[in-house]
């Protein structure tokens, strides 16, 4: 049996996009908001909160979809162990050589990474000099080429308005410092002098128990990540733990004839002078807080053909950076977040590969962490490949007006594809979402609460257009909640139109609909699903549902939506 009917041509575009700092107690307020909302209406208890066993792939695969970035840091040259400890600020005395970048090709074949960030020509930055002093010595719009090797930054680069930063000669900016001086303690091995004070914790956490994900000294091993544990008991193989009262730093790998790195510097780049471009720099292993970047837009910026990775919190943030210009960038394999966007207008995001970010167990479901998120902004995000993250994809929330999300590729997130929260006058059009949703911590679930492909919560005047949603944990999820006031008043769900999308829905609990909590309630004509086209296991299959009633194809019909729309088994 097949239902046939006009596919509409309306388009409409939504973004992701992420808050710093300042947003924490947003952020917190709002996965409160989100996790009441749900068991308000559903009836369920306290949600599961043990550690996640999602992996990045779509279900019946065992590995990531195509264009996966799987570079790891660069190998430095082993370090020996000295008799007494090595002052952890010092200089290496030669250029280390960096882990050549990769390359990845991005929706609409156009390619990301430093190899496609042209010459450079201007002042030289070798190793070992201290580059910020070099900035500091020139006028506004000088451009800066920083030489081949590794670059130890050990104190944020501040660039003058319109000044370049750039590399054609894969220059790597790292904010590590060399661990040295390792003995034997037990089962582990361990070294002091290295940590800063003590300091309070920011940010959830996936394991909301140990809640140690935003502490932010990273430590690598031989050019691997280690994974940060809770106490000196818990420390195995491929693991450390820092305490901070001891200023002690055990790992249970053994150090010897492999350099070991710390993060310490918290920011590579960051100005709020307009019109600074930087390219062709690969920056990881800075020490941020959680919320905060490794490299931070200003103004005007262009931030072009770099990679960015390995760093403790979110790679590249946007602050106040009206207009800027984020294009062709690898950004992958952060603590936290690859990319976030906050209180910036018309700020655009094209061909990036944002890729297996959330190293880190920041809280995956509901929190910011995974690709990308963006909170009161706007601009375009398009063309871009965000996959494998463990989070949402990629992420509007908390007033953002006017955000367009278009012809991008998500892939295998953990949590939502696109999830579009508490904003207005977005579209979402011509992408392609498929295997998301699928993480198992605490705070997941498959219904149309938890989301799926796309998920429009509590927005209004959204367009969700020719979009192609398939094998998802949910196909098209719309939300009503009860979220408060935002700066045009109450928040609500209003004026959605759903047109034009291809959406399978072919195993599992799959389904597209809308539910609403109490006090949520959506008068009639707010929410129009036309000419979508169903591709669907059974006809008879209940993969609708209209806020708590479950409905076949005919029945959704029957409610009024997607009269014109198509219905097609496989």
């Amino acid at each position: 049996m097949l239902f046939v009917g006009v596919i509409a041509s309306a388009i409409a575009v939504v973004t992701v996009a992420y808050p710093v700092v300042s947003h924490q107690k947003n952020a917190a307020n709002a996965g409160k908001s989100r996790t009441t909302d749900r068991d308000a209406a559903a009836g369920t208890g306290i949600l599961p909160s043990s550690r996640p066993t999602w992996k990045p792939t779509r279900p019946g695969t065992t590995t990531p979809p195509p264009g996966t970035v799987t570079s790891k840091p660069p190998t430095v040259a082993p370090t020996t162990t000295p008799s007494k400890p090595a002052d952890p600020t010092s200089k290496p005395t030669s250029p280390e050589p960096p882990e050549p970048t990769k390359t990845v090709v991005v929706p609409g074949n156009s390619t990301a990474g430093p190899a496609y960030a042209g010459p450079c020509t201007g002042v030289a930055i070798k190793p070992g000099q201290n580059a910020q002093s070099v900035v500091n010595a020139h006028p506004a719009g000088t451009t800066f080429c920083f030489t081949a090797g590794l670059h130890r930054i050990t104190s944020t680069i501040r660039p003058k308005a319109d000044q370049t930063i750039a590399s054609d000669d894969r220059a790597v900016l790292t904010g590590s410092v060399p661990l040295t001086s390792w003995a034997r303690s037990g089962a582990t091995w361990v070294t002091r002098g290295a940590l800063p004070a003590a300091y309070g914790k920011a940010g959830q956490c996936e394991d909301n128990t140990a809640n140690i994900c935003s502490l932010r000294e990273q430590v690598y091993l031989g050019g691997a990540h280690l994974t940060r544990v809770a106490s000196l008991a818990a420390v195995k193989a491929g693991t450390f733990y820092a305490d901070y009262a001891a200023n002690a730093i055990y790992v249970g790998s053994d150090p010897a004839g492999q350099a070991v790195e710390m993060a310490k510097t918290s920011t590579a780049i960051e100005s709020n002078q307009p019109g600074v471009t930087v390219r062709g720099l690969t920056i990881e292993h800075f020490a941020s807080a959680a919320q905060a970047g490794a490299l931070v837009s200003g103004p005007g910026w262009t931030v072009k053909a770099n990679e960015v990775r390995w760093n403790k919190s979110v790679g590249l943030m946007l602050v106040k950076a009206n207009g800027a210009r984020i294009e062709r960038n690898l950004v992958h394999h952060n603590g936290q977040l690859g990319l976030g966007q906050y209180n910036s207008l018309q700020a655009n995001v094209t061909s990036n590969v944002i890729s297996q970010n959330n190293t880190d167990g920041f809280w995956i479901a509901d929190w910011e962490s995974g690709g990308m998120k963006s909170t009161r902004s706007s601009g375009t995000v398009s063309g871009n490949l965000i996959q494998a993250n463990k989070g949402v994809g990629m992420w509007a929330d908390v007033a953002d007006d006017g955000r367009v999300i278009s012809g991008n590729k998500i892939v295998a997130n953990a949590a939502d594809g696109i999830r579009f929260e508490i904003s207005r006058n977005g579209t979402i059009e011509n992408n392609t979402i498929t295997g998301n949703g699928f993480g198992t911590g605490r705070g997941s679930g498959t219904s149309l609460w938890d989301g799926g492909g796309i998920n429009v919560n509590t927005s209004s005047n959204v367009t969700v257009r020719n979009n192609v949603v398939s094998g998802n944990v949910n196909g098209i999820s719309i939300q009503s909640r009860t979220r408060g006031d935002g700066p045009w008043g109450k928040y609500l769900l209003r004026a959605v139109k759903v047109t034009g999308n291809t959406v399978q829905m072919t195993g599992g609990t799959q389904a597209t609909g809308m539910v609403q909590n109490s006090g949520a309630e959506v008068p009639a004509g707010q929410l129009v699903f036309s000419g979508n086209r169903y591709q669907l296991d059974r006809l008879a299959a209940q993969r609708f549902a209209r806020f708590g009633t479950k409905l076949t194809a005919e029945g959704w019909r029957a409610a009024g939506h997607d009269t014109s729309g198509t219905f097609v088994t496989s």
